[in-house]
């Protein structure tokens, strides 16, 4: 299990051998189609027992005032829960599908959308016994705040984003941006406390967090950039991504939306375009 002590390197070994229970049925480019999905499964449900602890010890027992959906980020419906599933023998890539589906239902301001497209019920490729498997392998690291702080934990997932990228051969742009490439362009661009950051083609997000954490590395308060951080992807799994790696970092207000940029600006441009100008009347640059 893992807690305060558990390193980086640690966490990304762990999660890369749950990449390994993977390999035979299903192809290296597919990897992340799985893995992360459970990843965040997984962290939404230990941050929710977490929570659920929180409001029964502030209680002091109170069953019903712990359960009110007041006290929890994300909502998990009955039997939707990371144990539920982890108790299911036969079928589980159906129990894995209804559970996500039911967790994106109950939060469809934030999470709708989020698991992905993958095929949890093909038996072919996806078998009970690997999903077992993967399964017990996750359940067996705690993911809570507590245990796995979102930095660490969002740092672990890059690693993850970045040699599924070398597995599968993508080449240079597609997928994975390099962090030295990105942290330059966000240097150049130098976003500040309360500015927007609009990435056009954001794939895992990796500019907008790195904005985040330049305004931290400047002393300034990376919160003023929540509901200012704003992307657009047209490949469905990496869009979900962006957002789950958003999540994992900590984000707590942001837009990512699926759709080619050149065919269709998703986000509102006069929007965005008028609180910009807004900005540059009273000094602030707008960060594009």
């Amino acid at each position: 299990m893992t807690d305060r002590s558990t390193t980086i390197s640690q966490l990304e070994s762990y999660l890369w051998e749950a990449a390994n229970i993977l390999r035979g049925p299903v192809d290296a480019a597919d990897f992340k189609t799985y893995v992360f999905p459970l990843l965040f499964f997984k962290r939404i449900s230990d941050v929710y027992d977490e929570e659920y602890a929180a409001a029964l010890a502030e209680s002091e027992g109170d069953e019903e005032y712990a359960r009110f959906p007041q006290n929890y980020r994300f909502q998990i419906p009955e039997n939707c829960h990371w144990n539920d599933v982890r108790g299911v023998a036969t079928n589980v890539g159906q129990a894995l599908q209804k559970a996500m589906r039911g967790i994106e239902t109950a939060n469809p301001d934030t999470l709708y959308g989020i698991f992905g497209d993958a095929a949890w019920t093909n038996k072919e490729r996806l078998p009970d016994a690997l999903l077992r498997d993967l399964i017990e392998h996750f359940s067996g690291i705690a993911l809570s705040n507590t245990a796995a702080q979102a930095d660490i934990l969002g740092q672990s997932y890059e690693y993850l984003v970045k040699k599924f990228a070398d597995l599968a051969n993508k080449k240079a742009g597609e997928f994975y941006t390099p962090r030295s490439v990105v942290r330059l362009m966000i240097d150049i661009l130098d976003p500040r406390e309360g500015e927007s950051v609009y990435d056009p083609a954001c794939g895992t997000g990796g500019m907008l967090l790195e904005a985040m954490h330049h305004v931290r590395q400047s002393n300034g308060d990376d919160r003023t950039l929540w509901g200012r951080l704003f992307g657009q992807e047209k490949n469905l799994t990496t869009s979900a991504i962006a957002r789950m790696n958003l999540f994992l970092h900590g984000a707590a207000d942001f837009q990512i939306v699926r759709g080619d940029t050149l065919l269709r600006l998703r986000h509102c441009k006069s929007t965005i375009f008028a609180r910009e100008v807004g900005r540059r009347s009273v000094g602030k640059r707008p960060i594009w």
